[in-house]
């Protein structure tokens, strides 16, 4: 077993009890909203924490979540082209989009920081009268889910790249016919 397979096989394990974890903000989720709608709408009582709450549990719910769903392949993808591919080439595809989304989630991190740190100094809170005073709070996920999610895919790149690496050159001539 390489250093490489060794390194993906524990970020996917990570990531694996990250969203074990993180799943079940979606029952609670569901629960807030049932409550905040049947108050609402049947007894016409509403506060706005309790909307703001909802929020604050989908934001780490979705954060947290795209890297799970990038493990799990449930992220979006065009398989109506991706199906046809040869298996060399959908590999060469998730090295490529892998490197992508690092990229990206990098970016995302390197520019969210300050924002974050801005929050945090002044204890940014909600606008609303009656919200939550922790938007702090909130926004600080968005740093930690783009880290989960680049090393999700360094993972997949990993995963991909020892795929590809896998092929001899007989394999490609008669499965690729590139």
């Amino acid at each position: 077993m390489t250093i490489a397979k060794s390194i993906a096989g524990a970020i996917d394990h990570f990531i694996d009890r990250v969203g074990s974890i993180i799943s079940w903000l979606a029952m609670v989720v569901a629960l807030v909203m049932g409550a905040n709608v049947l108050l609402r709408y049947g007894f016409s009582i509403g506060a706005i924490w309790a909307q703001e709450l909802e929020w604050y549990l989908l934001a780490p719910l979705t954060l947290f979540g795209m890297s799970y769903a990038l493990r799990h392949g449930e992220h979006v993808r065009v398989d109506v082209l991706f199906a046809s591919f040869p298996p060399r080439l959908k590999l060469a595809v998730d090295v490529a989009s892998a490197i992508i989304a690092m990229i990206f989630s990098a970016l995302v991190v390197y520019l969210s920081i300050a924002f974050v740190e801005q929050s945090w100094a002044m204890r940014e809170g909600s606008p609303n009268p009656g919200g939550i005073n922790a938007v702090y709070l909130m926004k600080t996920f968005i740093p930690i889910g783009f880290i989960l999610l680049f090393m999700q895919s360094l993972a997949q790149a990993i995963h991909a790249a020892l795929g590809l690496a896998a092929f001899s050159p007989d394999d490609v001539a008669a499965k690729d016919h590139l």
